[in-house]
């Protein structure tokens, strides 16, 4: 292959298949996405610990190409999912998975946090958070959650294993309760709940 077709396969969508909660799924991504060529180990971890409703409304912060979130959206076929992002790429991309694999009870929405979902109201909210945006922006993400769970939410999160003192020290203030789900070498998984 020479470098002009090089460049141009770098262009095309990147596809791949992955189960997640037992469901498979296809997914397209692109280079400039978080983990394009694969599920992340955090984002997997998370699905294993997450409890799902079929009725639940789910959101997705900072949703990436979706796979959190379209796999929140196939253990909820009744109720409703959003998936957000700060990047449009992200959400074209997720927009474009939700469609791909069959679930028009989900959409992707551009947002900066939680800035487009304005009233709305879900009984579980998950995220992958990223480890370098600081701890101002990740207080401002937990009291905004809280702020859109329903009576009885949760809120699931996963981070880097580092972080999880100050996630715990920080759910604890926002939410007065914390349960870690899972630790492992790299990632924890955290719930907190809505009272």
């Amino acid at each position: 292959m020479d470098k002009r077709q090089y460049i141009q396969s770098l262009r095309e969508d990147i596809v791949f298949n992955e189960t997640l909660c037992g469901h498979p799924f296809t997914f397209h991504s692109t280079w400039g996405l978080f983990s394009p060529r694969g599920v992340d180990a955090g984002s997997k971890l998370l699905l294993d610990h997450v409890t799902i409703d079929p009725t639940d409304d789910c959101l997705d912060m900072g949703c990436g190409y979706g796979p959190i979130g379209l796999t929140l959206a196939r253990l909820a076929p009744l109720g409703k999912t959003c998936l957000v992002d700060k990047d449009f790429v992200a959400v074209e991309y997720a927009d474009k998975n939700a469609r791909l694999n069959g679930l028009s009870h989900c959409s992707a929405l551009l947002s900066n946090g939680f800035s487009a979902l304005k009233g709305q109201r879900f009984d579980v909210i998950a995220a992958n958070l990223p480890a370098k945006v600081g701890k101002e922006l990740l207080y401002l993400y937990l009291y905004d959650a809280q702020a859109c769970l329903n009576p009885g939410g949760r809120l699931y999160l996963v981070t880097i294993t580092g972080l999880r003192r100050f996630i715990e020290r920080a759910c604890k203030e926002v939410f007065g309760n914390y349960d870690k789900l899972k630790q492992g070498r790299d990632y924890t998984v955290a719930l907190a709940l809505q009272s």
